[in-house]
C-alpha cells in the first residue's frame, strides 16, 4: 500500500473516533480491518494500528491545539470529516518527522476534496496553514 492509500485508511479510522470511545477503538480496528474494502497487509495493518494509536493517545493535546489555532471555530463545530482529517494533519506536522509539514497539508487536502463538502479542502488548508 503506498503512503496515500496508509494515510487513507488511517483518516478512516480516525473519523470512527466521532461514533466510538477511545477505548472502543481496538475493537473498531480489528472490525474496520475485517471488512473486505480494508483488505491490507499484516505490515500495513500493523502501520496503520500504530499511527493511529499515536494519535489518539496525543488527542486531548492536538484538539487543544486545534482549537488555540482554528480561529472563530471550535472542535464541536467542525464537520466530523474535516476533523478527522486536521487531527491527522495536525499530529503529522508536529510529531510525525518522518513527514514534511507541506505534504502532510497537501494531502490532508486531498483527503478533504474526496471525503469532505465543496468547501472542505479550503476549510482544512485554512486551519493547518496556521500550523506553518
Amino acid at each position: 500500500m503506498g503512503r496515500r492509500e496508509l494515510r487513507e485508511q488511517i483518516f478512516k479510522l480516525l473519523f470512527r473516533v466521532e461514533f466510538n470511545s477511545i477505548e472502543e477503538m481496538p475493537e473498531q480496528c480489528r472490525l474496520f480491518f475485517e471488512d473486505e474494502e480494508n483488505a491490507a497487509s499484516r505490515k500495513d495493518m500493523d502501520y496503520i494500528h500504530q499511527k493511529v494509536d499515536r494519535i489518539l493517545d496525543k488527542l486531548q493535546e492536538i484538539d487543544g491545539m486545534i482549537s488555540n489555532t482554528a480561529q472563530g471555530w471550535t472542535i464541536g463545530r467542525m464537520g466530523k470529516v474535516e476533523l478527522a482529517i486536521i487531527r491527522l494533519a495536525v499530529y503529522e506536522i508536529r510529531f510525525d518527522e518522518e513527514v514534511p509539514g507541506s505534504v502532510a497539508i497537501n494531502e490532508a487536502v486531498e483527503l478533504a476534496k474526496k471525503f469532505g463538502g465543496n468547501e472542505s479542502a479550503g476549510f482544512v488548508n485554512g486551519v493547518l496553514a496556521r500550523f506553518m
